[in-house]
């Protein structure tokens, strides 16, 4: 249940907040009571909601006399409080985010085999996201609707889109290989992107070819992403499996450069 609480106030304060919607215009004293903020406390109390203008006082009077703003006055000031606040630390969270980007490293050219695996649209799609924004150099991709759920393109298809532009943007090549009826199936969203931002870019080209019957992507020419089909359904994916092996890529990229050789620049 929602409290002021959940909106920065604290346990008494809100206790004297409420009291005083209830009482009216009262003294410190006679809110104390009113509220069971102890005496020995409330002026703090009534200082910090003051403080956040939750409060107006009658200074003139003897004792004092406090009264609360309007609810719906008070609920706009704290949440612009809260959202001043959040800011604040998106804004400090980003900046030592930056400095660890200069601090954190990994090495350049990982020789040791290494692999790991994903299950399920969600978790293929988020371990796709993740290589893509590793990459420093090249990223080859190729689909063929023969097999296209490597992961859900309606739903995931612009942002894989935005890794592969975040991509250019630190200075790596991007290429990709459709199988040609899959260029139809692709979102109304991803055309326009293209046509609008990409399709000029000296580092981004999209090929495609009749000759495609797997999907996989290249990271930086060490690192492949390879789909696994369902085994009792060639046409729905059944995982990824991320391997890290020079070797393997190497020999892979030797059938796939003859095959990007032959296909066809993108017309849409």
């Amino acid at each position: 249940m929602a409290t002021l609480r959940d909106l920065g106030l604290s346990e008494y304060e809100e206790r004297a907040y409420r009291a005083l919607l209830d009482a009216g215009p009262t003294t410190a004293k006679e809110l104390s009571a009113a509220s069971d903020v102890p005496m020995g406390r409330i002026y703090d109390v009534l200082n910090s909601l003051d403080q956040q203008s939750l409060v107006r006082s009658q200074t003139a009077s003897r004792p004092k006399k406090y009264a609360p703003v309007e609810p719906q006055t008070a609920l706009d000031r704290l949440l612009d409080a809260k959202k001043s606040e959040l800011a604040a630390q998106r804004e400090q969270y980003e900046s030592i985010v930056g400095t660890l980007q200069g601090e954190l490293e990994t090495t350049d050219t990982p020789d040791e085999t290494f692999w790991t695996a994903a299950v399920g649209t969600e978790e293929t799609a988020e371990l796709l996201v993740e290589r893509l924004g590793s990459a420093s150099e090249e990223i080859v991709m190729c689909l063929s609707s023969q097999t296209p759920q490597l992961f859900d393109i309606d739903r995931y298809g612009e942002t894989v889109l935005d890794e592969l532009v975040a991509a250019l943007d630190r200075g790596a090549t991007v290429r990709l290989l459709l199988r040609r009826n899959l260029v139809p199936a692709l979102p109304e969203a991803i055309g326009v992107r293209y046509r609008e931002s990409l399709s000029d870019h000296d580092r981004f080209q999209v090929r495609t070819s009749d000759d495609i019957t797997g999907t996989f992507t290249f990271v930086d020419t060490v690192e492949t992403v390879v789909e696994v089909p369902h085994p009792l359904d060639r046409s729905a994916t059944f995982g990824v499996i991320d391997l890290t092996d020079r070797e393997f890529a190497n020999s892979l990229s030797d059938t796939f450069e003859p095959r990007w050789s032959e296909a066809d620049p993108l017309s849409i």
